[in-house]
């Protein structure tokens, strides 16, 4: 019997091996295809690095639709209400600038026809509400969440896009 208990035991590991193994390669596969980032995760340079490069069709040319996407928010806190500390835009490259609230981040840019939003991102926990992209004399996101609303409202002075602290 100890013989037949071993070759037992022995087949149920290696089964159990393999099974193991096809389940962490299935979820590696299946996985990175559903969440993962194209490329993997990417760090702040790159990030910078890729909004420094020009948009094909021109940077003057924002007719597409909404894109959502993640913005690199670097700045300290802004906000239309809730507890927040002054704001201050990051520089980016030419008249492009990210800027952050405890609810998202935005990046903006001046155009031909005003300031224009090119990406913003929700925080976790967070949800756009309303976005008034632009091109225009300003243009705005607002972020509502756990802690409150908070609003990026931006405007063009002298081609480089600012806050509009008194865009309410």
């Amino acid at each position: 019997m100890g013989r037949r208990t071993f070759l037992a035991v022995a087949g149920w590991l290696a089964t159990a091996v393999v099974a193991t193994l096809i389940g962490l390669a299935a979820i590696r596969v299946v996985g990175e295809s559903l969440t993962g980032t194209p490329g993997g995760i990417r760090s702040q340079e790159e990030i910078s690095r890729a909004l420094a490069e020009p948009v094909p069709g021109g940077t003057g040319s924002p007719g597409g639709p909404p894109t959502g996407t993640p913005a690199p928010g670097t700045g300290p806190s802004a906000s239309s209400s809730g507890p927040a500390a002054p704001a201050s835009p990051s520089v980016e490259p030419g008249n492009r600038r990210s800027f952050s609230t405890a609810g998202g981040s935005a990046v903006a840019e001046c155009v031909s026809g005003g300031v224009f939003l090119k990406s913003w991102s929700a925080r976790p926990g967070y949800r756009v509400d309303d976005v008034d992209r632009g091109p225009d004399d300003d243009a705005d996101v607002t972020f509502v969440g756990p802690s409150g609303e908070y609003e990026i409202a931006v405007r063009c002075v002298g081609g480089v896009p600012v806050l509009d602290p008194d865009d309410d």
